[in-house]
């Protein structure tokens, strides 16, 4: 019979035993979990009134006493003190740089007032960078940058951002280099320096992860639209070629009789598609900001395209002279302000000259602040034209965003294309768009 211990694994029969973990354990967790909270209980409770007779009264058999086995006296392997569920070695440390950034009011002999921040990071950013360092030593990478966008959001370190030596000590990720292109209009040169030292490394581990997927989707998407019933002996495309001739299976010689060749044309030297995005530079589209300019930049290094990349808010600003450096382009974008997704087609649209071999990639959440009856009007001139018109109401992996459902149910029902995707999906997405 199967012990009450083990567990079964969703995929199969592997069978593993569940961890046990002592009561002192128990204790230390949720000590750490809870924080000050679990001090300020303490005190104004001498004993748990829950019936538990797990040392929370300062006399159980659990060592809460100082005396048991699960460390509770500070000296074992749990590291918490008596009964009070005080921490001790890394835990304090580890406990400390939690307190610093999630406690409220002050700690022991005073009643918490809500809203009340406790101070914990300090006011220099030396104090900032050892909190830093705290966590990057008792934290993996992906908690680090939680806790980092949380100190940011709860104790208003925008200001010590400005700081060289404290942009170097942070976690780089994609959140980072969003808050360093809201903030790149106020960067000191010293600052900027280090900015764009982040934001390169970010955006280069970014590329090495995306830009062959997306080279692959889109030379197989221009590929086949340009497929031919008289291909050339290099450019048959065998599997499509077997399987359109499957009727003319000869058993008895064990091969197939390919009547109709299934092949790529030739891709010609020209421009085989143009490419325009149109990214809304509105605060709530910042990391959609960085992911597009990423994507523009590569596929401007594609010879069979031509790609124009404009960032709007109610001003258009064209930043496809900038596309050879991603980098670049994020300094020249500046997150916030209104939105005018009118103005911002109608900038786009002269520079759609051959509208058969066009794709037009919006992004925007759609809370047009212009003329929203005009906005429809270009989308459907576009449409009617022969544009390939494609909508994103994001493209980050934050799931799905807060959008206007009103415009995004008029542009779909006017022909184009209305999602939101990420950027792992995108290549995909595009690659479908050029077909």
């Amino acid at each position: 019979m199967k012990s009450e211990s083990t567990r079964r694994d969703a995929a199969g029969f592997d069978e593993r035993p569940l961890t046990s973990v002592s009561p002192g354990e128990r204790q230390r967790r949720w000590r750490l979990v809870l924080g000050a909270a679990a001090d300020d209980a303490h005190d104004d409770s001498p004993a748990l009134e829950t019936g538990d007779t797990d040392g929370a009264d300062g006399s159980g058999d659990d060592g809460a006493d100082g005396s048991g086995d699960d460390g509770a006296d500070g000296s074992g392997d749990d590291g918490a003190d008596a009964g009070t569920g005080a921490l001790s070695g890394d835990d304090r440390r580890i406990d400390a740089a939690l307190g610093a950034l999630y406690d409220r009011g002050e700690r022991r002999g005073e009643r918490r007032v809500a809203g009340q921040r406790r101070g914990g990071l300090g006011s220099t950013t030396p104090g900032v960078v050892r909190w830093l360092g705290d966590i990057r030593r008792y934290f993996p990478s992906d908690v680090v940058t939680v806790l980092q966008r949380d100190a940011v959001d709860r104790l208003d370190l925008r200001q010590l951002l400005l700081e060289p030596e404290l942009i170097e000590a942070l976690e780089p990720d994609i959140g980072l280099v969003t808050l360093l292109v809201e903030l790149n209009q106020m960067l000191p040169d010293e600052t900027r320096a280090s900015a764009r030292q982040v934001i390169a490394k970010v955006l280069a581990e970014v590329e090495a992860r995306l830009a062959d997927h997306t080279r692959r989707a889109v030379r197989g998407a221009l590929a086949r639209s340009a497929r031919t019933r008289r291909p050339r002996p290099g450019d048959i495309d065998w599997p499509h070629t077997i399987s359109a001739n499957l009727r003319h299976w000869l058993p008895e010689h064990r091969t197939i009789v390919p009547e109709h060749l299934v092949g790529h044309g030739r891709r010609q030297q020209s421009l085989a598609r143009d490419v325009v995005i149109a990214v809304d530079q509105s605060g709530s589209m910042a990391d959609s900001v960085v992911y597009a300019s990423l994507f523009a930049a590569v596929l401007a290094q594609m010879p069979t395209l031509r790609t124009r990349f404009v960032a709007f808010d109610t001003a258009v600003c064209d930043l496809t002279p900038f596309l050879h450096d991603p980098v670049e382009v994020l300094f020249g974008v500046q997150l916030g302000g209104g939105t005018d997704i009118a103005s911002a087609l109608g900038y786009c649209a002269q520079y759609i000259e051959r509208p058969r071999q066009s794709v037009l990639v919006l992004i925007s959440d759609l809370y047009e602040g212009g003329n929203g009856e005009l906005m429809h009007r270009r989308v459907a001139d576009m449409v009617a034209s022969g544009v390939q018109v494609l909508v994103l109401l994001a493209l980050s992996d934050e799931g799905a965003p807060a959008h206007d459902h009103a415009h995004a149910e008029a542009l779909a029902a006017l022909g184009a294309t209305v999602m939101a995707t990420t950027p792992a999906a995108f290549p995909d997405v595009l690659a479908e768009a050029l077909r």
